[in-house]
């Protein structure tokens, strides 16, 4: 038995020693045991069409980017996923996101985070003197979504927000701040700055000035349709009804509804 016990300590010792001299090959060893678990759940659950499908899409986001190559790739991905809210998976396939091929992008200093989702028709430009667009991890940009800036105004929007479609962020003298966890629903609009009104002179011709910045802070809610305008801070977790003219700051975990929007309850109290 003494013997027995000797063998088997020389046994795990002799293993420890190997894996600490080469750990790589139980590592790969690991990875490829949860790679062919990820085929085999694939297949099962979707087939081989859908296994198929899965190793295109991943193949092409490998060489994802900004470039026209790797926009060229990005094509070639979403040719085998579903359209719309169906092709967001693409941007965890890499690093550097999902920038549809189909979206226009003229902006010099546009920072974009980790796994970034950018749909067709999004349009992200930069007038003279724009300043910076940030895009936090996980941002969501939906189709028709326009970004723009010039006269040194800049956007920043937070981690795992989301931008719904036709909705724009126009940023003129003044900044657009969105927090983290932002829900923003289709046809809103962000403007930090108005056109003068002097009478007598054509509104084209009037200078454009701003009040303050747009600030909407982490977890909240901005309901279909909604207007957001200069020197108006949104509070965390405030939400706001469909159809409102934001022309005042909201408290935190406020909702507000109307033209002009107006606190009508807290949430959490009935």
């Amino acid at each position: 038995m003494g013997r027995l016990t000797r063998a088997a300590y020389s046994s795990r010792t002799h293993e420890e020693e190997r894996w600490e001299m080469n750990p790589s090959e139980d590592c790969s060893r690991g990875l490829a045991e949860k790679g062919w678990s990820k085929v085999c759940s694939v297949w099962a659950a979707k087939g081989l069409k859908g296994l198929l499908s899965e190793i295109w899409m991943r193949f092409w986001m490998l060489f994802a980017g900004m470039g026209f190559w790797g926009r060229m790739a990005t094509r070639l991905a979403a040719a085998a996923s579903p359209p719309y809210y169906g092709r967001t998976n693409l941007s965890w396939f890499n690093k550097k996101g999902y920038v549809s091929a189909a979206a226009t992008i003229h902006y010099k200093h546009l920072q974009l985070g980790n796994h970034v989702f950018i749909d067709d028709g999004v349009v992200i430009f930069q007038g003279e003197p724009g300043d910076e667009v940030i895009l936090g991890d996980r941002v969501h940009l939906y189709r028709d979504v326009i970004i723009q800036t010039g006269s040194g105004g800049r956007v920043v929007i937070g981690d795992q927000s989301c931008i719904h479609p036709r909705s724009i962020i126009s940023a003129y003298k003044g900044a657009v701040l969105i927090g983290k966890d932002v829900q923003v629903a289709a046809n809103c609009a962000f403007y930090p700055y108005n056109h003068g009104m002097e009478l007598g002179i054509p509104i084209m011709q009037q200078p454009v000035t701003s009040h303050g910045n747009i600030t909407v802070g982490d977890g909240a809610w901005i309901g279909t349709g909604t207007i957001v305008l200069a020197n108006v801070c949104i509070g965390n977790g405030a939400v706001i009804g469909a159809g409102s003219v934001v022309t005042g700051d909201v408290p935190d975990n406020a909702i507000a509804y109307g033209v002009p929007a107006r606190v009508i309850k807290m949430r959490g109290k009935s």
